[in-house]
Parts: C-alpha cells; structure tokens; sequence
C-alpha cells in the first residue's frame, strides 16, 4: 500500500511534474495549487446540488464533472517545468465548449441590469466562491509569463464566467435569492 505521506515536503519543497524539486512559495506551485483549490470550491458549490430536483440538474452535473476534470489537467500542465513536454495540452475546443455553455444557460436568465451580491442558494454561493479562486489562479497563470499556454489563461477566463452564469441559474432553478447591489 502507497503512504500519503512521503515526508519529502517537510522542508518547504516540493516536486514538479518530471521530479524537479522547487519551494513550495514558488509561482508554478502557487498556480496550480490555485487551480486545485479553484477544483476543491467546485465541488462544494456541486456537492449542495446533491439531494435539490431540477430538470437541468444532471446536464450541470455532468458539465461540472468534465470541467473538474480539465481544471486538473490545467493544473497539471502548470506544474509541468517550462522546456518539458506537456502531457496533456488544453485545447481550443474546451474554450468553445464553455463558452457555448454561458450562451446556452445565460439566455435563459434574467438580464442583469446591476450588479449582484454573491449568494443565494448555498450552490449558487459556492459557485460565486469557485469564481472568485479561478480569477485568482487566472492571475496566478498570467505572472508565470510569456511560456504559459495562453489557452490556459483564456480556459480560466472563460471559467469565472461560466460559474458566474451557473451560480445565476442555480439560483433561479432553486428560489436563491438574487441579492442586487444599489449605490
């Protein structure tokens, strides 16, 4: 059986894809280490779905599924050292994919004619959360500099917005309330 615990990290390292060991403050380990924590929001946003009836539930599901997945991917490709063949590459399609999915469930809302408070129904909050750490780690990809796949930067660009939509539909499908911003 494979411990969890290498002890290897004890000293503020920590591998690379490849093996190559770097401090654990170093900014591919602050990227992809935001993209896993962008994945953990995720699925506490999905994790309320869980026991809620809605038509589209499982479409989402199933859509939040392939996204948690390509954002490990994405992970993994920031943890790969710059000049090492990355094992998988994001792809132009992905981009399209979501955003084909904002167009699809961002007409089915109300227009937005202010801003709105993150919140409502605890989904839609952990979506807004999900947002808020994907833009982080959008952030995080862009100072890692001119080497990073500019697809990877548009994928989580694309991300925030599509949770943006999702946590309005969720709201919409469950009674959360859509708190507007007035000045």
């Amino acid at each position: 059986m494979m411990k969890i615990y290498t002890r290897t990290g004890d000293k503020g390292t920590t591998s690379l894809i490849y093996g190559k060991r770097v401090q654990k403050t170093d900014p591919l380990v602050e990227a992809y280490g935001t993209c896993d924590e962008a994945n953990s929001a995720i699925g506490i946003g999905v994790s309320h779905l869980h026991g809620e009836h809605f038509e589209e539930k499982d479409e989402l599901l199933k859509i939040f599924r392939q996204i948690q997945t390509i954002l490990f991917h994405v992970g993994a490709e920031l943890a790969t050292p710059q000049g090492k063949e990355v094992k998988w590459t994001l792809e132009p399609k992905e981009i399209r994919q979501l955003e084909e999915w904002i167009d699809k469930y961002d007409a089915r809302l109300p227009e937005l004619h202010n801003f709105i408070l993150p919140g409502g129904h605890p989904s839609a909050a952990g979506l807004h959360f999900s947002r808020t750490v994907v833009r982080r780690a959008e952030r995080a990809a862009i100072a890692l500099g001119n080497h990073v796949n500019p697809d990877v930067i548009a994928y989580l660009n694309r991300l925030s917005d599509f949770l943006f939509v999702a946590a309005r539909f969720v709201n919409m499908k469950l009674g959360g309330k859509e708190d507007i911003l007035h000045s």
